[in-house]
């Protein structure tokens, strides 16, 4: 049987996505924002956060070529943490090869820049067990340090002032506020309606955090001002989603799907949109994006994507996001499974580009080179790293450790670091 370009499957999906999907689930009314009439007023920030240099895009500073001076010694590397072989893999981006390798603390999650850009920590959560670590890396030389022992650590974030790391412990179901450099703790935030807190992004002015509800379905808004849960959002699902296991004899179809059983959703990752207004939320279960008006808290639209929407990372120009598909509904999906890449366009909320990962695979989490011409990603069950040129799609694929998660690219434009692998403002 004659088989079917990889291209021609990603138009075909490109095409099912912005004419199937009815266009209210893509932009609510399915009307494109229209551009605002008068410049946006500045923004009142929390106490001793830097400015909003430009309130319509606060990835205005992440932009190519906008390296800070702290970071212009630091290697050029992509640190990718291997969950399940306990260690990180060095990879030198230039060469493409894998030029280091060292043990770190069990279960690393995410590789994370800290707020002042001058180390790298990989959260190892040590799953199930006690004894959770962070372990620093110095990007000057590429070299871990001494780690330090910390409860729970699946991710780390850190409070738009620098002045407290927040430790995601997840199964704790709290946040723990911490020195950003000792790591000492200052206070915690119970999140109990949260099971499975992981991923966050903050509001524009920094007053208030919204993190996803990996196991509940939901999200939380926390307020970072009175240091409190200011609410709890429960995410619809979605009438139908994608088939994760292609069915039939013929050619994969990109665009098969099937009615949407689960009645609860699985959040991953969540990113703010430009101008601070929204916020996107991955979801494994519903094979897409959600849609949330921050400070109402309400979801407001649906954009699907492709089987297990997990990793979002915006574009460097700040008018796109990409949207990692994991390829498994599953927690420990298989191997060469329907993993793609799905481009969104942030302006009209329109899936612009499909890229699917060829033999398949199970792109996970990472980030965007600091010239914005490559997306790296970890492709988490098999074992091996993505790198995709974002002018055509293409997948160069590199081999790594054990179940690779959070990798980040380093370094990264900007002028101070949130968290995860690199949410820089």
């Amino acid at each position: 049987m004659k088989k079917v370009p990889l291209t021609v499957l990603a138009l075909a999906f490109t095409w099912f996505i912005s004419a199937a999907i009815p266009a209210a689930t893509q932009s609510p009314g399915g009307v494109a924002p229209t551009a605002a009439a008068s410049p946006p007023r500045a923004v009142v920030t929390l106490p001793d956060m830097p400015p909003v240099i430009d309130p319509s895009d606060l990835y205005s500073e992440t932009a190519s070529g906008k390296l800070s001076p702290v970071v212009k010694d630091d290697l050029v590397r992509v640190y990718v943490p291997n969950l399940r072989s306990n260690d990180v893999t060095v990879i030198d981006p230039e060469t493409m090869k894998v030029v280091d390798r060292f043990k770190v603390g069990r279960s690393p999650q995410h590789i994370i820049p800290s707020w002042d850009l001058r180390t790298l920590w990989v959260a190892n959560n040590a799953e199930r067990r006690t004894d959770g670590s962070l372990t620093p890396i110095d990007p000057k030389t590429g070299k871990p340090g001494k780690p330090i022992p910390v409860d729970d650590p699946y991710n780390l974030y850190f409070s738009p002032d620098g002045k407290s790391a927040i430790v995601v412990a997840e199964a704790q179901h709290r946040l723990d506020f911490r020195d950003p450099h000792t790591m000492q703790m200052q206070y915690s935030i119970e999140v109990p309606q949260c099971e499975g807190i992981n991923h966050a992004d903050f509001s524009i002015d920094g007053k208030y955090a919204i993190f996803t509800c990996e196991f509940e379905g939901s999200i939380a808004k926390i307020d970072l001002v009175n240091r409190s849960v200011a609410g709890y959002l429960k995410l619809t699902m979605p009438s139908t989603r994608f088939r994760a296991v292609p069915t039939g004899t013929g050619p994969v179809n990109p665009a098969d799907t099937e009615i949407c059983s689960s009645k609860k959703g699985m959040p991953q990752d969540i990113r703010i949109s430009p101008d601070g207004k929204r916020f996107y939320v991955a979801d494994m279960e519903a094979d897409g994006v959600h849609i949330i008006d921050g400070d109402a808290f309400t979801k407001v639209g649906f954009i699907a994507t492709g089987v297990a929407a997990h990793g979002i990372y915006p574009s460097r120009d700040g008018k796109q996001f990409y949207v990692a598909n994991r390829g498994s509904h599953k927690i420990h999906g298989g191997i060469n499974g329907k993993g793609s890449v799905t481009v969104i366009d942030f302006a009209s909320e329109k899936v612009v580009a499909q890229w699917p990962i060829p033999g398949g695979g199970s792109p996970d989490m990472g980030n965007v080179s600091a010239n914005g011409k490559e997306l790296w990603l970890s492709g988490r069950f098999d074992d091996e790293v993505y790198r995709i040129d974002v002018s055509t799609g293409q997948v160069t694929k590199i081999a790594v450790g054990k179940e690779p998660h959070g990798l980040t690219v380093w370094p990264q434009p900007g002028r101070y670091s949130l968290g995860h692998t690199g949410n820089l403002r």
